[in-house]
């Protein structure tokens, strides 16, 4: 029987040492509280935003206040927060961005994280993402292989709650440590739109770089509820998984499975979809589990003898509104930094904690989007189902890594939104433009909005010092914290992909006989040119590397358990520690590191 965690004054946490102290209550701190306090070990949780996510109502304030925004983006169900701002707060101007291009992309500083907006896919990396610099001559190499990560991948699989196919995932190249392994739950139908698309394109081949490559559909694994798979039962001791609800001790009727709401970015309307909430909600000992909510951490204090940190201090505001706040410290034997790639390497550098290798903040990765949308020639279902069910992976692996980068392609349920030609837009334009009302209104939505596509290509970036996060006491936010600092660009091993990637969307949409109606505005800040052609980007919101693991502490800022080469006791979790992410969206590796990380924390504890 799960407890609810303890929510703290600071007055409590002064006068108390932990075990362990974690900044952020994303999925790698969640993980890393649960998996620590359920061994017996006392946990503190500074988490930057509010709190009321963790109530039902909270959380129900959060779907109406997105359902009443006119722009919708990744944060807006979440209340502007001007002591802990995220990158897309337009009120306030939260990243400093120093080019040459933008970083384009966000993240949620919510409790919870950016598994509140996250778009839910799980997939495994590739073994050979592993050894990108040795196989391909880009980039860098991890550590470890993708073998030390089964079990822990397996873990973060559970913990999730994973939808997928695994046979499917084989055939693409993942490998996994038993041959009848399957995840928790069976796949997420394919939508409507990908069987129109299926029937068209099932065969096709295209010629690239020599080979003959097939465009085949493929689901994708998701945390996202479907249905339990009863073959799961041998690797959860003989029983059924039971999927993790809505995040409430009051039964409702609220996260079961994915009623297809189309929402699912920025939030999943009925809970169905994963977020960090469901971990912390399920902790078997609460009590063990402190938070403070509403502190924004500033510094980690360190012993200039040993290297070990002694303290995180803090700023804790009552109102998110108003730049008032007092000051504390929290106290423990081991430290965990668990934000996000850009905050944890903001807070290192803000406490003059550069890492040996100069490292910190460096080797910043996303993955870049390049989207291409389109009308199919019939109604197929746009706005139902979550917003990927399928995609084309053909184009992940192979020798061309050495000369450009991998791929992804996702077909998109949720029509042209992302492109910035959403159903607003085209609302508008046929009553203020066409005088459509009535019948003849609902006909043209239909026509023009039940009939997209939108392609979205998934690039790789390797890990390049250059592309980093730093700070500048010129730029601080209003209660005197560091705003981020980014210095970001695609290299041309990039820009030949998307090239390419926006060249196989016009063979793809003449397959289905679908109307292109790509362009690519000048005027977009994300905007570039490569060989004579215009393009732009989307951020994946994968912000990985910043503290990047190694084999010393001259390559690198964190060891394979992620634990810091210059100070013991103090950990750097998440994708920040990546040092590469392939064309897997980061979250399922972000738990298995968790996962791994919290084992050796354990020994180290228990030493």
């Amino acid at each position: 029987m799960s407890q609810k965690i303890v929510t703290v004054d600071s007055e409590t946490v002064s006068n108390t040492v932990y075990d362990v102290v974690i900044v952020g209550a994303g999925i790698a701190g969640a993980i890393v509280a649960k998996q620590l306090s359920e061994q017996g070990k006392r946990v503190l949780i500074l988490e930057a935003s509010t709190s009321e996510g963790l109530t039902l109502e909270g959380f129900q304030g959060y779907v109406e206040r997105f359902y009443g925004s006119v722009v919708k983006h990744g944060n807006s169900p979440y209340p502007l927060n001007a002591n802990a701002l995220s990158p897309t707060d337009d009120v306030i101007r939260y990243f400093e961005e120093k080019g040459p291009l933008p970083l384009s992309g966000s993240y949620t500083r919510v409790f919870g994280g950016t598994t509140m907006h996250w778009e839910g896919k799980t997939l495994r990396m590739l073994p050979e993402d592993f050894k990108l610099k040795t196989n391909y001559g880009h980039g860098l190499d991890w550590p470890i292989t993708d073998q030390d990560l089964w079990k822990y991948y397996r873990q973060a699989e559970y913990e999730i709650g994973v939808s997928g196919n695994t046979a499917e995932q084989r055939q693409l190249g993942i490998t996994f440590e038993y041959d009848d392994y399957v995840f928790p739950m069976k796949e997420l139908p394919p939508s409507y739109l990908d069987k129109k698309v299926r029937e068209k394109i099932q065969g096709t081949t295209v010629d690239f770089h020599g080979e003959t490559r097939e465009l085949g559909l493929s689901t994708f694994p998701q945390g996202r509820n479907s249905i339990p798979n009863s073959d799961y039962k041998t690797y959860n001791d003989g029983y059924d998984f039971v999927p993790d609800g809505v995040a409430s001790k009051v039964p409702v009727e609220y996260g079961e499975r994915c009623q297809g709401n189309a929402n699912c970015v920025p939030i999943c309307p009925v809970q169905a979809k994963y977020d960090a909430r469901k971990t912390l909600n399920t902790i078997a000992f609460g009590d063990r589990v402190h938070l403070l909510a509403q502190t924004v951490a500033s510094e980690v204090e360190i012993d200039p003898q040993t290297g070990r940190v002694t303290a995180i201090h803090y700023k804790h505001y009552q109102d998110r509104s108003i730049p008032s706040y007092t000051v504390g410290t929290a106290r423990g034997k081991l430290f965990v930094l668990a934000t996000n790639a850009v905050e944890n390497a903001k807070l290192m550098l803000a406490s003059h904690l550069p890492s040996t290798s100069g490292l910190m903040g460096r080797n910043l990765m996303d993955h870049p989007f390049v989207l291409a949308w389109a009308l199919m020639p019939q109604v197929t279902g746009t706005m139902r189902g979550p917003l990927v069910t399928s995609g084309i992976a053909s184009f992940r692996r192979g020798d061309f890594r050495k000369e450009q980068c991998a791929f992804g392609i996702d077909i998109h349920n949720d029509g042209w939104g992302w492109s910035g030609t959403g159903a607003t837009d085209i609302v508008r334009d046929a009553v203020d433009n066409h005088k459509k009302y009535g019948s003849e209104l609902r006909q043209e939505l239909i026509s023009r909005i039940s009939r997209q596509l939108l392609l979205a290509f998934m690039c790789e970036l390797p890990a390049d010092p250059s592309n980093r996060v730093s700070i500048d006491p010129h730029y601080k936010d209003q209660i005197g914290n560091y705003r981020p600092v980014i210095h970001f660009n695609i290299p041309d091993y990039c820009k030949k992909t998307i090239a390419y990637c926006r060249e196989l969307s016009k063979t793809i949409f003449q397959r289905l006989g679908a109307e292109d109606h790509t362009h690519y505005d000048k005027s977009d800040p994300a905007y570039f040119e490569y060989e004579g052609e215009g393009y732009w980007f989307r951020g994946g919101n994968h912000f990985s590397g910043t503290h990047v693991m190694g084999t010393t502490k001259y390559n690198s800022v964190v060891n394979a358990q992620q634990r810091s080469w210059d100070h013991e006791n103090l950990y750097l979790v998440g994708a920040g520690s990546m040092p590469s992410i392939g064309t897997s969206n980061t979250t399922l590796s972000i738990a298995a590191l968790a996962f791994l990380a919290s084992e050796q924390m354990l020994k180290d504890l228990n030493a």
